[in-house]
């Protein structure tokens, strides 16, 4: 190759144009600064796989809690991948499943609790009206 000595005027592709006034070299234009450059930060991905363990164990409404531990492992498996939209869809699908199970659950719990109770008064009232009409065996009869 040849050893050619470019010169500052004599730069290939260096257009000159007259219309800009040059600067000074005693003119600072700019301050020197450093950035740190770490390695990108994503946020993380939840996969909810505690929570869709533990639902899918002890509230299986209808099999959500086990179709929310299938999303879970699918959210872990896409993360392991590196597929991370993949793996924040099928956590978001996870949790969705995740609150309806637990809703459901709670809603249902609540209710029977409820029936229990207005089962229980029942009972009671009428055991009460029965010793009464023990105690006055002719009040009833009208005789």
């Amino acid at each position: 190759m040849e050893n050619f000595q470019y010169t500052r005027d004599n730069v290939p592709l260096q257009i000159q144009t007259s219309n800009y006034e040059r600067l000074r070299e005693d003119q600072v234009v700019c301050s020197t600064a450093v950035v740190n450059m770490g390695p990108p930060v994503y946020p993380q991905v939840r996969d909810h796989i505690v929570w869709s363990v533990f639902n899918t164990i002890y509230m299986n409404f209808c099999c959500l809690g086990f179709a929310a531990l299938v999303f879970s492992i699918k959210s872990r498996d896409r993360k392991v991948v590196g597929d991370l939209e993949g793996a924040r869809h099928y956590g978001s699908t996870a949790r969705c499943l995740n609150v309806t199970a637990l809703v459901l659950t709670i809603l249902t719990f609540l209710i029977m609790i409820i029936l229990f109770a207005v089962g229980v008064f029942q009972i009671y009232s009428m055991a009460m009206q029965e010793a009464q009409n023990q105690h006055n065996p002719f009040q009833g009869n009208g005789k």
